[in-house]
């Protein structure tokens, strides 16, 4: 998966998951189930349906997470 190139297409509510969980380096299956249906891809799932992220996907997410402010 390449976070970056689908950032826009993911709705606020799955965007807001991954900024919360910048850490994560394998996305649940239900959260990848999510991201699958807003993306239109099948990205490749561990043995348990979770997504690996990448390195590059890791930094997006936490470059992302910094973007936003505390309020």
């Amino acid at each position: 998966m390449h976070i970056k190139e689908f950032w826009n297409q993911l709705s606020p509510e799955t965007q807001q998951w991954l900024i919360e969980n910048p850490g994560s380096m394998i996305i649940p299956r239900t959260q990848t189930a999510i991201l699958n249906h807003e993306t239109g891809e099948d990205s490749p799932v561990d043995g348990h349906g979770g997504t690996l992220l990448t390195e590059e996907d890791r930094e997006f997410i936490r470059a992302q997470a910094r973007r936003i402010e505390p309020k």
